[in-house]
């Protein structure tokens, strides 16, 4: 507004208060000397003190004109600062993410993404957290996390839903199993083994599809124990309390007792990203990019172990 001190008063003002020379400052603006000196007598009166002594031989900044260009610099520098910040927070360069995932999906190239992450975005304050599919599905609607990578992530209202990969499912065994011997196993081949799985509560489509996989072969799976954790599953099983299948990542899990092997299926466990719909998210897009960049690599890199001969 016309009563109100403007910044570029200011850029006006400091560029003669480093000349102390109105032709000189003009030049350094790429403005003409007349529009210049009327925007100076602009803001001195609009302060009601002179910044200037204006002689013949040039100009002087005057006691009040030596404070404004102290603290006008200051002003310019914080308001350059301020700007490039609200830049950086825009192309999500800068400020706080918070990201949630299925255990199992750091078996991936996740941990790799994450590291890209870390070292594209240092400005930015990654936090992570592992939760079941289920509770990420209920912290994004909380609104606790900005984004959710998940195993068969269930279709929710208010949430968008993107598959990332979609994987292969392997058997799990007990080393002295006699189906270890096998280098390829189909699925009915599990039809009489009790079986090592997770409870459906904490991912009810991955429960679902694990379940299908298994009807389509001709049985529904006798689920002998349930376990909150991949790891745990694996670990049941080197126990030798039963098999599972599970997403194929898992054979980066070594586990002392327990082996991997391939399943003649056509079924697919997926890993999903999530994201409220109507809260879009610069971060949460460069954090996907890099993810879905290194997950593409994941199934060329999980082969189950070989049978011992």
């Amino acid at each position: 507004m016309n009563d109100e001190i403007e910044l570029r008063h200011l850029r006006y003002f400091l560029a003669v208060a480093d000349t102390l020379h109105f032709t000189k400052a003009a030049q350094r603006l790429g403005i003409a000397q007349p529009p210049l000196s009327q925007q100076i007598r602009k803001l001195e009166g609009l302060l009601g003190h002179p910044l200037f002594l204006r002689t013949t031989r040039g100009v002087k900044l005057t006691p009040a004109g030596q404070l404004l260009a102290e603290r006008a610099r200051g002003t310019l520098d914080k308001v350059r600062d301020d700007l490039t910040q609200v830049r950086r927070i825009g192309r999500g360069e800068e400020g706080t993410l918070t990201v949630g995932f299925s255990g199992s999906v750091m078996f991936t190239q996740l941990p790799a993404a994450i590291q890209s992450f870390r070292h594209r975005y240092p400005k930015v304050e990654l936090r992570l957290r592992e939760f079941v599919t289920s509770a990420q599905i209920a912290a994004l609607l909380e609104g606790t996390l900005d984004l959710a990578l998940m195993r068969d992530g269930d279709p929710t209202p208010g949430l968008e839903m993107t598959t990332l990969l979609k994987e292969r499912y392997i058997a799990v065994l007990p080393q002295s199993h006699p189906l270890s011997r096998k280098r390829t196993l189909r699925v009915k081949d599990l039809a009489a083994e009790p079986f090592v799985l997770f409870a459906r509560q904490m991912g009810s489509l991955a429960f679902d599809r694990t379940i299908a996989c298994c009807e389509r072969s001709g049985f529904r799976p006798n689920i002998v124990q349930d376990a909150p954790q991949w790891p745990t599953v694996v670990r049941l099983v080197a126990a030798g309390l039963g098999v599972s299948l599970a997403p194929a990542c898992l054979t980066n899990l070594e586990m002392p007792g327990a082996v991997y092997r391939e399943v003649q299926t056509p079924d697919r466990t997926t890993i999903d990203s999530g994201v409220r719909s109507s809260v879009p998210s610069t971060l949460a897009n460069n954090f996907l990019e890099l993810a879905r960049r290194y997950l593409a690599k994941s199934n060329s890199l999980t082969r189950p172990n070989p049978p011992r001969s």
